[in-house]
Protein backbone atom coordinates (compact mmCIF):
# COMPACT_ATOMS: atom_id res chain seq x y z
CA UNK A 1 0.00 0.00 0.00
CA UNK A 2 2.66 2.45 0.78
CA UNK A 3 3.88 1.77 -2.50
CA UNK A 4 0.57 2.56 -4.37
CA UNK A 5 0.41 5.75 -2.28
CA UNK A 6 3.98 6.76 -3.21
CA UNK A 7 3.31 5.84 -6.88
CA UNK A 8 0.10 7.81 -7.19
CA UNK A 9 2.00 11.14 -5.40
CA UNK A 10 4.41 10.96 -8.13
CA UNK A 11 1.51 10.49 -10.61
CA UNK A 12 -0.20 13.79 -9.88
CA UNK A 13 3.27 15.28 -9.32
CA UNK A 14 3.79 15.28 -13.18
CA UNK A 15 0.11 15.96 -14.83
CA UNK A 16 1.46 16.45 -17.96
CA UNK A 17 3.33 13.95 -18.99
CA UNK A 18 0.77 11.22 -17.51
CA UNK A 19 -1.87 12.72 -19.29
CA UNK A 20 0.48 12.96 -22.44
CA UNK A 21 1.12 8.87 -21.90
CA UNK A 22 -2.52 8.11 -20.84
CA UNK A 23 -3.85 10.01 -24.18
CA UNK A 24 -2.09 8.75 -26.99
CA UNK A 25 -1.96 5.06 -25.22
CA UNK A 26 -5.51 5.03 -25.09
CA UNK A 27 -6.11 6.56 -28.58
CA UNK A 28 -4.15 3.49 -29.64
CA UNK A 29 -5.72 1.04 -28.09
CA UNK A 30 -8.98 2.75 -28.95
CA UNK A 31 -8.11 2.47 -32.71
CA UNK A 32 -6.68 -1.24 -32.52
CA UNK A 33 -9.57 -2.35 -30.49
CA UNK A 34 -11.93 -0.46 -32.63
CA UNK A 35 -10.98 -1.17 -36.31
CA UNK A 36 -10.61 -4.62 -35.82
CA UNK A 37 -13.56 -5.71 -34.03
CA UNK A 38 -15.75 -3.28 -37.03
CA UNK A 39 -14.22 -5.09 -39.65
CA UNK A 40 -14.44 -8.64 -37.86
CA UNK A 41 -18.13 -7.74 -37.53
CA UNK A 42 -18.92 -6.25 -41.00
CA UNK A 43 -17.33 -9.65 -42.75
CA UNK A 44 -19.21 -12.01 -40.46
CA UNK A 45 -22.42 -10.03 -41.11
CA UNK A 46 -21.65 -10.18 -44.93
CA UNK A 47 -20.70 -13.98 -44.82
CA UNK A 48 -23.92 -14.51 -42.50
CA UNK A 49 -26.16 -12.45 -45.61
CA UNK A 50 -25.13 -15.11 -48.11
CA UNK A 51 -27.75 -17.75 -46.93
CA UNK A 52 -27.52 -20.74 -49.25
CA UNK A 53 -26.53 -18.65 -52.18
CA UNK A 54 -23.82 -19.73 -54.11
CA UNK A 55 -24.37 -17.65 -57.56
CA UNK A 56 -25.84 -14.56 -58.74
CA UNK A 57 -27.49 -13.68 -62.04
CA UNK A 58 -28.30 -10.53 -63.28
CA UNK A 59 -28.11 -7.63 -65.94
CA UNK A 60 -24.39 -6.95 -66.97
CA UNK A 61 -22.42 -4.84 -64.88
CA UNK A 62 -20.46 -4.53 -61.68
CA UNK A 63 -20.45 -8.55 -60.28
CA UNK A 64 -19.64 -6.51 -56.70
CA UNK A 65 -22.74 -4.48 -57.14
CA UNK A 66 -24.52 -7.36 -58.46
CA UNK A 67 -23.73 -9.41 -55.35
CA UNK A 68 -24.17 -6.13 -52.93
CA UNK A 69 -27.68 -4.85 -54.48
CA UNK A 70 -29.34 -8.96 -54.47
CA UNK A 71 -27.68 -10.49 -52.10
CA UNK A 72 -26.81 -7.67 -49.34
CA UNK A 73 -29.36 -5.54 -50.31
CA UNK A 74 -27.10 -2.39 -49.83
CA UNK A 75 -26.77 -1.26 -53.24
CA UNK A 76 -28.60 -0.37 -56.50
CA UNK A 77 -29.10 -2.76 -58.80
CA UNK A 78 -27.72 -3.16 -62.14
CA UNK A 79 -30.65 -3.79 -63.98
CA UNK A 80 -33.33 -6.46 -64.81
CA UNK A 81 -33.06 -9.45 -67.08
CA UNK A 82 -36.29 -11.48 -68.47
CA UNK A 83 -38.31 -13.52 -66.54
CA UNK A 84 -37.74 -16.35 -69.07
CA UNK A 85 -34.32 -17.06 -68.22
CA UNK A 86 -35.35 -18.35 -64.61
CA UNK A 87 -37.37 -21.28 -66.29
CA UNK A 88 -34.32 -21.85 -68.07
CA UNK A 89 -32.02 -22.11 -65.43
CA UNK A 90 -34.81 -23.52 -63.08
CA UNK A 91 -34.48 -26.98 -66.01
CA UNK A 92 -30.96 -27.05 -65.67
CA UNK A 93 -29.70 -30.35 -64.00
CA UNK A 94 -27.15 -28.92 -61.94
CA UNK A 95 -28.83 -26.24 -60.43
CA UNK A 96 -30.66 -27.07 -57.10
CA UNK A 97 -32.82 -23.52 -56.92
CA UNK A 98 -33.07 -20.64 -59.16
CA UNK A 99 -35.04 -17.87 -57.00
CA UNK A 100 -36.06 -14.91 -58.94
CA UNK A 101 -36.21 -11.87 -57.50
CA UNK A 102 -37.61 -8.15 -58.26
CA UNK A 103 -37.62 -4.93 -56.76
CA UNK A 104 -37.30 -1.52 -56.76
CA UNK A 105 -39.32 0.00 -54.24
CA UNK A 106 -39.70 0.45 -50.54
CA UNK A 107 -41.82 1.26 -47.37
CA UNK A 108 -39.83 4.14 -45.08
CA UNK A 109 -36.15 2.85 -46.29
CA UNK A 110 -37.03 -0.90 -46.21
CA UNK A 111 -36.71 -2.51 -49.15
CA UNK A 112 -39.57 -4.67 -50.89
CA UNK A 113 -38.57 -7.76 -52.23
CA UNK A 114 -40.60 -9.84 -54.76
CA UNK A 115 -39.94 -13.43 -54.69
CA UNK A 116 -40.99 -17.10 -54.53
CA UNK A 117 -41.22 -19.46 -51.71
CA UNK A 118 -37.84 -20.53 -51.99
CA UNK A 119 -36.59 -17.15 -51.16
CA UNK A 120 -37.42 -17.46 -47.46
CA UNK A 121 -35.11 -21.11 -47.26
CA UNK A 122 -32.64 -19.32 -48.72
CA UNK A 123 -32.05 -17.70 -45.65
CA UNK A 124 -33.98 -21.03 -43.33
CA UNK A 125 -36.14 -18.25 -42.57
CA UNK A 126 -39.68 -19.90 -40.72
CA UNK A 127 -43.02 -17.48 -39.72
CA UNK A 128 -43.42 -15.98 -36.30
CA UNK A 129 -46.95 -15.48 -37.23
CA UNK A 130 -49.32 -15.65 -40.22
CA UNK A 131 -49.17 -17.10 -43.41
CA UNK A 132 -47.26 -17.39 -46.50
CA UNK A 133 -47.89 -15.15 -49.10
CA UNK A 134 -50.58 -16.35 -51.36
CA UNK A 135 -51.84 -13.01 -53.27
CA UNK A 136 -50.56 -10.03 -55.06
CA UNK A 137 -50.14 -7.45 -52.48
CA UNK A 138 -49.83 -9.25 -49.50
CA UNK A 139 -46.36 -9.34 -47.56
CA UNK A 140 -44.46 -10.60 -45.00
CA UNK A 141 -42.09 -8.44 -42.46
CA UNK A 142 -39.14 -9.54 -41.73
CA UNK A 143 -38.47 -9.07 -37.62
CA UNK A 144 -36.15 -6.13 -37.75
CA UNK A 145 -38.76 -4.31 -39.96
CA UNK A 146 -42.07 -5.58 -37.96
CA UNK A 147 -40.34 -4.35 -34.54
CA UNK A 148 -38.79 -0.82 -36.04
CA UNK A 149 -41.50 0.23 -37.83
CA UNK A 150 -44.51 -1.36 -35.64
CA UNK A 151 -46.41 -2.72 -38.23
CA UNK A 152 -48.81 -6.11 -37.30
CA UNK A 153 -51.16 -8.61 -39.53
CA UNK A 154 -53.30 -7.26 -41.15
CA UNK A 155 -51.70 -2.97 -41.54
CA UNK A 156 -51.99 -1.67 -44.79
CA UNK A 157 -49.36 0.51 -46.13
CA UNK A 158 -48.46 2.17 -49.55
CA UNK A 159 -44.21 1.30 -51.11
CA UNK A 160 -42.85 4.71 -52.82
CA UNK A 161 -40.65 4.31 -55.99
CA UNK A 162 -36.97 3.86 -55.32
CA UNK A 163 -34.84 2.33 -52.86
CA UNK A 164 -34.74 5.17 -50.43
CA UNK A 165 -37.66 6.71 -48.30
CA UNK A 166 -39.95 8.97 -50.05
CA UNK A 167 -43.21 10.31 -50.27
CA UNK A 168 -43.58 12.23 -53.52
CA UNK A 169 -43.55 8.71 -55.69
CA UNK A 170 -46.16 6.82 -53.73
CA UNK A 171 -47.88 3.99 -55.51
CA UNK A 172 -51.53 3.91 -55.49
CA UNK A 173 -51.64 0.12 -54.31
CA UNK A 174 -51.56 -0.28 -50.76
CA UNK A 175 -49.69 -3.86 -49.57
CA UNK A 176 -51.22 -5.48 -46.22
CA UNK A 177 -49.41 -7.50 -43.31
CA UNK A 178 -49.62 -11.29 -43.44
CA UNK A 179 -46.83 -12.65 -41.90
CA UNK A 180 -43.87 -11.55 -39.94
CA UNK A 181 -40.73 -14.35 -39.87
CA UNK A 182 -38.88 -15.21 -36.92
CA UNK A 183 -35.56 -13.23 -36.33
CA UNK A 184 -32.95 -14.80 -38.43
CA UNK A 185 -29.91 -12.57 -38.07
CA UNK A 186 -29.66 -12.48 -42.29
CA UNK A 187 -30.16 -10.04 -44.29
CA UNK A 188 -33.85 -11.02 -44.54
CA UNK A 189 -34.89 -9.51 -41.19
CA UNK A 190 -34.87 -6.21 -43.08
CA UNK A 191 -36.64 -7.05 -45.76
CA UNK A 192 -40.57 -7.01 -47.02
CA UNK A 193 -41.25 -9.72 -48.82
CA UNK A 194 -43.86 -10.03 -51.17
CA UNK A 195 -44.59 -12.74 -54.50
CA UNK A 196 -43.53 -11.29 -58.20
CA UNK A 197 -46.47 -10.88 -59.27
CA UNK A 198 -47.13 -7.58 -56.60
CA UNK A 199 -43.90 -6.32 -58.29
CA UNK A 200 -45.21 -6.33 -61.49
CA UNK A 201 -48.96 -5.16 -60.65
CA UNK A 202 -47.61 -2.41 -58.22
CA UNK A 203 -45.22 -1.30 -62.08
CA UNK A 204 -47.77 -2.36 -64.43
CA UNK A 205 -51.72 -1.90 -63.35
CA UNK A 206 -53.31 -3.01 -66.13
CA UNK A 207 -51.82 -6.41 -66.23
CA UNK A 208 -53.03 -9.16 -64.82
CA UNK A 209 -51.71 -11.66 -62.30
CA UNK A 210 -49.93 -14.52 -63.45
CA UNK A 211 -49.14 -17.66 -61.64
CA UNK A 212 -45.78 -17.50 -60.44
CA UNK A 213 -43.37 -20.82 -59.93
CA UNK A 214 -43.03 -22.22 -56.52
CA UNK A 215 -45.97 -19.51 -55.42
CA UNK A 216 -49.25 -20.34 -54.05
CA UNK A 217 -51.33 -17.81 -56.65
CA UNK A 218 -55.00 -17.13 -56.21
CA UNK A 219 -57.08 -18.69 -58.76
CA UNK A 220 -58.78 -15.26 -59.82
CA UNK A 221 -59.09 -13.31 -63.26
CA UNK A 222 -58.52 -17.28 -64.37
CA UNK A 223 -60.30 -16.45 -67.64
CA UNK A 224 -58.19 -13.34 -68.09
CA UNK A 225 -54.77 -15.77 -67.68
CA UNK A 226 -55.57 -17.57 -70.28
CA UNK A 227 -56.09 -14.60 -72.76
CA UNK A 228 -52.58 -13.19 -72.15
CA UNK A 229 -50.52 -13.70 -75.12
CA UNK A 230 -46.85 -14.56 -75.10
CA UNK A 231 -45.43 -11.49 -76.29
CA UNK A 232 -47.05 -10.05 -72.72
CA UNK A 233 -45.43 -12.86 -70.94
CA UNK A 234 -42.08 -12.32 -72.57
CA UNK A 235 -42.20 -8.45 -71.10
CA UNK A 236 -42.02 -9.47 -67.75
CA UNK A 237 -38.68 -9.05 -65.66
CA UNK A 238 -36.96 -9.68 -62.96
CA UNK A 239 -33.59 -8.32 -60.81
CA UNK A 240 -31.81 -11.03 -60.67
CA UNK A 241 -31.83 -14.81 -59.59
CA UNK A 242 -30.32 -16.35 -56.89
CA UNK A 243 -28.86 -20.13 -57.49
CA UNK A 244 -27.76 -22.82 -55.49
CA UNK A 245 -26.32 -25.68 -57.00
CA UNK A 246 -26.18 -29.72 -56.60
CA UNK A 247 -23.03 -30.44 -57.04
CA UNK A 248 -19.18 -28.47 -57.27
CA UNK A 249 -19.51 -28.96 -61.03
CA UNK A 250 -22.01 -26.66 -61.42
CA UNK A 251 -20.10 -23.90 -59.71
CA UNK A 252 -17.25 -24.07 -61.66
CA UNK A 253 -18.44 -24.25 -64.96
CA UNK A 254 -21.87 -22.46 -64.93
CA UNK A 255 -20.53 -19.02 -64.09
CA UNK A 256 -18.26 -18.79 -67.00
CA UNK A 257 -20.74 -19.94 -69.66
CA UNK A 258 -23.20 -17.94 -68.18
CA UNK A 259 -20.85 -14.53 -68.88
CA UNK A 260 -19.49 -15.43 -71.91
CA UNK A 261 -22.83 -17.11 -73.85
CA UNK A 262 -25.44 -14.66 -72.63
CA UNK A 263 -26.32 -11.13 -72.25
CA UNK A 264 -26.07 -11.52 -68.78
CA UNK A 265 -23.42 -11.86 -65.73
CA UNK A 266 -22.98 -14.24 -62.99
CA UNK A 267 -21.26 -13.34 -60.20
CA UNK A 268 -20.24 -15.52 -56.97
CA UNK A 269 -21.05 -14.16 -53.52
CA UNK A 270 -17.82 -15.51 -51.21
CA UNK A 271 -15.60 -14.61 -54.08
CA UNK A 272 -16.70 -11.04 -54.76
CA UNK A 273 -16.52 -10.52 -51.10
CA UNK A 274 -13.38 -12.01 -50.40
CA UNK A 275 -12.21 -9.42 -52.91
CA UNK A 276 -13.89 -6.63 -51.02
CA UNK A 277 -12.37 -7.67 -47.82
CA UNK A 278 -9.02 -7.44 -49.70
CA UNK A 279 -9.10 -3.90 -50.44
CA UNK A 280 -11.09 -2.75 -46.87
CA UNK A 281 -7.98 -4.89 -46.05
CA UNK A 282 -6.23 -2.49 -46.97
CA UNK A 283 -7.42 0.83 -45.05
CA UNK A 284 -7.91 -1.73 -41.59
CA UNK A 285 -3.78 -2.31 -41.80
CA UNK A 286 -2.80 1.37 -42.79
CA UNK A 287 -5.67 2.24 -39.67
CA UNK A 288 -3.89 -0.44 -37.05
CA UNK A 289 -0.52 0.49 -38.77
CA UNK A 290 -1.21 4.07 -37.50
CA UNK A 291 -2.59 2.83 -34.07
CA UNK A 292 0.83 0.55 -34.01
CA UNK A 293 3.17 4.18 -34.32
CA UNK A 294 0.93 6.06 -31.41
CA UNK A 295 1.61 3.10 -29.14
CA UNK A 296 5.01 3.46 -29.80
CA UNK A 297 4.59 7.02 -29.36
CA UNK A 298 2.84 6.65 -26.31
CA UNK A 299 4.96 4.10 -24.80
CA UNK A 300 8.26 6.13 -25.51
CA UNK A 301 6.30 8.51 -23.78
CA UNK A 302 5.63 6.66 -20.55
CA UNK A 303 9.81 5.59 -20.77
CA UNK A 304 10.56 9.11 -20.96
CA UNK A 305 8.50 10.26 -18.17
CA UNK A 306 9.69 7.56 -15.50
CA UNK A 307 13.09 7.80 -16.65
CA UNK A 308 12.87 11.29 -16.03
CA UNK A 309 11.49 10.50 -12.64
CA UNK A 310 14.03 7.94 -11.95
CA UNK A 311 16.72 11.04 -12.37
CA UNK A 312 15.25 13.50 -10.44
CA UNK A 313 14.14 11.66 -7.71
CA UNK A 314 17.70 9.83 -7.77
CA UNK A 315 18.38 10.87 -4.07
CA UNK A 316 15.06 10.34 -2.76
CA UNK A 317 15.35 6.57 -4.28
CA UNK A 318 19.21 6.64 -3.04
CA UNK A 319 18.20 7.81 0.65
CA UNK A 320 15.58 4.96 0.75
CA UNK A 321 18.05 2.79 -0.17
CA UNK A 322 20.41 3.42 2.56
CA UNK A 323 17.04 3.36 5.14
CA UNK A 324 16.79 -0.14 4.11
CA UNK A 325 14.98 -0.30 1.08
CA UNK A 326 15.89 -3.23 -1.53
CA UNK A 327 16.19 -2.71 -5.21
CA UNK A 328 13.35 -4.74 -6.28
CA UNK A 329 11.01 -1.99 -3.63
CA UNK A 330 12.44 0.57 -5.39
CA UNK A 331 11.41 -1.47 -8.74
CA UNK A 332 8.40 -2.14 -7.48
CA UNK A 333 7.76 1.94 -6.52
CA UNK A 334 8.68 3.34 -9.84
CA UNK A 335 6.63 -0.02 -11.92
CA UNK A 336 3.61 0.94 -10.08
CA UNK A 337 3.69 4.35 -12.03
CA UNK A 338 4.34 2.83 -15.11
CA UNK A 339 1.06 0.09 -14.62
CA UNK A 340 -1.40 2.41 -13.26
CA UNK A 341 -0.47 4.46 -16.53
CA UNK A 342 -1.37 1.80 -19.08
CA UNK A 343 -4.46 0.57 -16.85
CA UNK A 344 -6.38 3.46 -16.97
CA UNK A 345 -4.86 4.15 -20.97
CA UNK A 346 -6.82 0.58 -21.51
CA UNK A 347 -9.92 1.35 -19.97
CA UNK A 348 -10.16 4.15 -21.56
CA UNK A 349 -8.68 3.32 -24.82
CA UNK A 350 -11.60 0.56 -24.27
CA UNK A 351 -13.94 2.68 -23.46
CA UNK A 352 -13.38 4.80 -26.27
CA UNK A 353 -13.63 1.75 -29.26
CA UNK A 354 -16.73 1.25 -27.89
CA UNK A 355 -18.33 5.10 -28.52
CA UNK A 356 -16.50 4.90 -31.90
CA UNK A 357 -18.36 1.81 -32.86
CA UNK A 358 -21.92 2.95 -31.63
CA UNK A 359 -21.03 6.05 -33.84
CA UNK A 360 -19.93 4.24 -37.33
CA UNK A 361 -22.47 1.55 -36.33
CA UNK A 362 -25.42 4.58 -36.46
CA UNK A 363 -23.92 5.99 -39.58
CA UNK A 364 -24.24 2.30 -41.10
CA UNK A 365 -27.64 1.75 -39.83
CA UNK A 366 -28.81 5.29 -41.00
CA UNK A 367 -27.55 4.80 -44.74
CA UNK A 368 -28.36 1.00 -45.36
CA UNK A 369 -31.12 0.26 -42.79
CA UNK A 370 -28.97 -2.60 -41.34
CA UNK A 371 -27.73 -3.27 -37.48
CA UNK A 372 -24.22 -4.75 -37.36
CA UNK A 373 -24.11 -7.53 -34.66
CA UNK A 374 -20.79 -6.61 -32.93
CA UNK A 375 -18.21 -10.12 -33.39
CA UNK A 376 -14.78 -9.86 -32.10
CA UNK A 377 -12.34 -12.89 -31.88
CA UNK A 378 -11.24 -13.62 -28.67
CA UNK A 379 -7.91 -15.01 -29.75
CA UNK A 380 -7.37 -11.84 -32.07
CA UNK A 381 -8.29 -9.58 -28.99
CA UNK A 382 -5.71 -11.23 -26.45
CA UNK A 383 -3.06 -11.00 -29.32
CA UNK A 384 -3.51 -7.17 -29.08
CA UNK A 385 -3.54 -6.61 -26.17
CA UNK A 386 -0.90 -8.97 -25.13
CA UNK A 387 1.36 -6.56 -28.26
CA UNK A 388 -0.25 -3.69 -26.18
CA UNK A 389 1.10 -4.76 -22.96
CA UNK A 390 4.42 -6.58 -23.69
CA UNK A 391 5.45 -3.07 -25.58
CA UNK A 392 4.39 -0.81 -22.53
CA UNK A 393 6.08 -3.23 -19.96
CA UNK A 394 9.25 -3.26 -22.11
CA UNK A 395 8.98 0.89 -21.78
CA UNK A 396 8.62 0.57 -17.92
CA UNK A 397 11.38 -2.08 -17.29
CA UNK A 398 13.69 0.14 -19.78
CA UNK A 399 12.81 3.20 -17.60
CA UNK A 400 13.63 1.88 -14.72
CA UNK A 401 16.89 -0.23 -15.10
CA UNK A 402 19.08 2.87 -14.07
CA UNK A 403 17.71 2.22 -10.22
CA UNK A 404 20.11 -1.22 -10.53
CA UNK A 405 22.98 0.45 -11.88
CA UNK A 406 22.72 3.66 -8.78
CA UNK A 407 25.80 4.75 -7.14
CA UNK A 408 24.15 5.69 -4.28
CA UNK A 409 27.35 7.19 -2.09
CA UNK A 410 27.80 9.11 -5.08
CA UNK A 411 24.97 10.09 -5.37
CA UNK A 412 24.44 11.38 -1.87
CA UNK A 413 27.79 12.98 -1.75
CA UNK A 414 26.96 15.29 -4.72
CA UNK A 415 23.27 16.31 -3.09
CA UNK A 416 25.15 17.70 0.13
Amino acid sequence: MNNLIISLKNLFHKPLYVFLSIFSLSTSVALLLGIQKFDSSIQNQFENGLGNIEMVVGAKGSPLQLVLSSVLHIDNPTGNIPYTEVQKLSKNPMIKDAVPISYGDNYKGYRIVGSTLGFAKLYEAELLEGKEVNQSLEVILGNDVAKKLGLKLGDTFLSSHGLTENTIEEHDQSFTVVGIYKPTYKVIDRLIITNLASIWDVHHHKEEKEEIHDTHEHEENHEHEHERNTHEIDEREVTSILVSFKSPMGLMTMPRNINAQTNMQAALPKYELERLFQFTGVGVKAISWIAYVILLISCITIFISLYKMVKERAFDLALMRTYGASNFQLFCIVAVEGIIMVLVSLIIGFLFSQIGLYYLISMFKSQFQQDIVLTFSTLQMVQTLGIIIVIAMVSIVLAILPILKMNISKIISDEK
